[in-house]
């Protein structure tokens, strides 16, 4: 039997010319993007986690940790990696049981805690498909497809003008959809709308939780006669009862989940009917829990469109392995700048991009990280 001999984290920060959709002039480290309330970095900042058995076999695991990342690596260093060794890396469902366990009422699913949870959680799929020579998706019982639908992310030009010539270029390239991070004001988002449809793109729209339900409800309505694909975070992120009702009042599909980290979570909004279409980031959940939840999101036949913003190449593995075991599956979060920065931590970078992303082939995630590129910036 093989057994966990040593955990490790990495927390890593990489400076881009571009940082995760644009970085405003003269920024460093930490900053707002108003009317957007969240914190960025000028750089991306991740957590790897490695986890090793006795004869060397590592597994690797990445949280979505895009500020402070060493936050969840002080959580997996002091209270996951002494629950974890001397255990079978296989048992990766009991071990998940074991962890989640470990701060049950002290905000054991949710926060840092999750994170670190979820960059665990992805090593022991790793590492159990590596010890086996099963691919992760094999191990979640097989594949549905063996290429994963995307859709760009993201349009990061100042004007609308700018934007559609940028939309232009990535239908060139494959793309058949776009995501515009937008919540600047209902005309002015739908003008935007306009600009880069105009290009043969399918839109949607992320307004990043800045309207109220009067004003979700309008610019859904302008969305929905120009056919957009959903609307993503449109109002406060704990409003249930507001997105229930613009759920109600909307004629194209609502779509929540990258603030949410559990089934418990997932299934009040579910249950709720407050979204129609369930972004899960195995970032935030690992690939345990994201499991749960796509079987939840079918019970209530809800697609799933897993969120994927700054993970780096073995967030981005993991993403890919989970939306092909997903019969559910609507399509992938493409981000281009992050899977550019993503592929300099591994010994190869995944291929994929705009027109779609094949499964990662070889066992575990498929992929492996080149352990000389894990410094972290000052």
């Amino acid at each position: 039997m093989s057994q966990i001999r040593q955990v490790r984290c990495f927390p890593v920060k990489i400076r881009h010319e571009a940082a995760y959709l644009g970085t405003p002039p003269q920024e460093e480290g930490y900053f707002l993007r108003p009317p957007w309330r969240s914190l960025y970095s000028a750089r991306f900042e991740t957590l790897l986690v490695s986890i090793t058995c006795a004869d060397g076999t590592t597994g690797w695991g990445e949280a979505l940790a895009p500020v402070a990342p060493e936050v969840p690596a002080a959580i997996v260093e002091r209270l996951l990696a002494p629950a974890l060794i001397g255990q079978d890396p296989t048992r990766v469902r009991p071990l998940w049981e074991r962890l989640t366990g470990l701060m049950r009422e002290r905000g054991h699913l949710t926060g840092h805690q999750a994170d670190a949870l979820a960059a665990v959680d992805i090593a022991l799929w790793d590492l159990a498909g590596k010890l086996t020579g099963l691919s992760v998706a094999s191990l979640l019982g097989g594949a549905f497809t063996d290429d994963v639908p995307v859709y760009v992310s993201g349009l990061p030009r100042p004007t609308d003008a700018e934007r559609a010539a940028l939309a232009e270029e990535w239908a060139a390239k494959g793309a058949t959809s776009v995501k515009l991070h937008l919540g600047h004001g209902v005309e002015e988002d739908l003008a935007t709308v306009d600009a880069v449809a105009a290009s043969g793109l399918k839109v949607a729209v992320d307004a990043h939780w800045v309207y109220d339900v009067p004003s979700a409800v309008r610019l859904a309505r302008g969305l929905a006669e120009r056919g957009a694909l959903f609307l993503e975070a449109p109002l406060a992120p704990e409003d249930v009862e507001g997105h229930r009702e613009l759920v109600r009042r909307a004629e194209l599909p609502i779509a929540v989940g990258e603030t949410l980290r559990n089934r418990y979570e997932f299934a009040h909004w579910l249950s709720r009917r407050a979204l129609g279409l369930a972004q899960p980031d195995v970032g935030r959940t690992g690939i345990t829990e994201l499991m749960s939840i796509a079987e939840l999101a079918a019970a209530h036949h809800v697609p799933v469109a897993p969120h994927h913003s700054t993970g780096l190449g073995v967030a981005l593995a993991a993403g890919l392995h989970v939306s092909a075991a997903l019969g559910n599956l609507a399509c992938f979060e493409y981000q281009p700048t992050t899977c550019e920065v993503a592929g300099t931590i591994l010994t190869a970078p995944l291929p994929g991009g705009a027109g779609g992303f094949p499964l990662p082939a070889g066992p575990g995630l498929g992929v492996e990280v080149d352990i000389t590129t894990l410094k972290e910036e000052s």
